[in-house]
């Protein structure tokens, strides 16, 4: 659990402060979902500070008549209008019992009265560190192994980290991916040069953004540079089809659900929901189907059922990329 979260009811007023963003998207996700656990038909109000207006905070922390709880979640708070961070520090010192208001500022200059207005209101203060150095990564790479139920050998861990590099973004996913196609209870370095030889997540990644966007030249560049630095058939197959699995659960989801609220309901965090919403442009139900049906037939055949991996793959992007509405 990250430093100032409560074991079970958040505090009414939580400052998540950083500009580590993966780290802080976690932070107000785990604020977001312990107060749906205290309360699972809480609402919650995902907003952006440059977008918050004056009187907004207070119609939404307003006490319910029928004694509902909410969640107001402000990102960006940094670019909030100076008269709302005035309301927001007024109300941090007496706030709603029925509201949990999450603040999530990158530090710095902008914005700092907001953030030295509620500490002084004893919000509750999350503060997150950037990650700078090379143990700090490892120790992240052996963290989300944890949080996974698994553990990964000192050496696969500093592997990992050399094959993807220092984003963490890329790093959660390189070890999602591989606890998702791995069974070994410790992740070892065959493990790794298996999945990551020529920053084979990364690459894997790029193929399948690019065919979903429909990016057919590009794409294929790609499937062929990842082909011949070693990368393997079986990480591609797997990349498309975690790809084209978010479109589906983003297009499913019920189209009134927001934010944090839609994020939690998916399992992704919110990054990756805004990132497949701009991707479902040109997508239909048909097209989905046949892109996730030649997906299914790829990967039948780069494990066993064909002679030609490469040519499969390759039939797999363009089935994808001409699978998109208005192709």
């Amino acid at each position: 659990m990250l430093p100032g979260m409560a074991a079970t009811d958040p505090a009414p007023v939580t400052l998540v402060l950083g500009d580590e963003e993966l780290l802080a998207e976690r932070a107000v996700s785990g604020v977001v979902a312990a107060a749906r656990a205290v309360d699972p038909s809480a609402e919650v109000h995902d907003l952006l500070g440059g977008k918050v207006t004056t009187g907004e905070l207070t119609q939404l922390t307003s006490p319910s008549l029928f004694g509902d709880r909410s969640v107001v979640v402000i990102r960006n708070a940094q670019d909030l209008p100076k008269d709302v961070i005035t309301e927001i520090v007024t109300y941090a010192k007496q706030p709603s019992d029925d509201t949990v208001l999450v603040l999530a500022h990158p530090g710095g200059v902008k914005g700092k009265a907001l953030v030295d207005g509620v500490k002084k209101a004893k919000a509750a203060v999350i503060t997150i560190n950037k990650v700078t150095k090379a143990g700090e990564r490892l120790d992240f790479i052996k963290g989300e192994f944890k949080r996974a139920g698994r553990g990964i050998a000192p050496d696969a861990a500093q592997a990992l980290l050399d094959a993807v590099g220092n984003d963490l973004r890329e790093l959660a996913a390189a070890c999602s991916q591989l606890v998702f196609d791995t069974d070994d209870r410790t992740i070892g370095t065959a493990s790794v040069a298996r999945y990551h030889k020529g920053r084979a997540e990364v690459s894997g990644f790029n193929v399948a953004d690019s065919a979903i966007e429909g990016r057919l030249a590009e794409a294929l560049e790609q499937l062929r540079w990842a082909l011949g630095t070693g990368v393997a058939p079986v990480l591609l197959v797997s990349a498309l089809a975690n790809g084209l699995r978010s479109l589906a659960k983003v297009a499913g989801a019920p189209r009134n659900a927001r934010g944090a609220q839609l994020a939690g309901q998916l399992g992704m965090p919110p990054w990756k929901v805004d990132r497949v919403k701009r991707q479902l442009n040109g997508w239909g139900p048909d097209g989905l189907s046949r892109a996730i049906q030649a997906v299914a037939d790829a990967d039948e055949q780069v494990k066993g059922g064909g002679a030609d991996p490469a040519y499969a793959l390759e039939h797999t992007v363009q089935v994808i990329v001409a699978s998109r509405t208005g192709r």
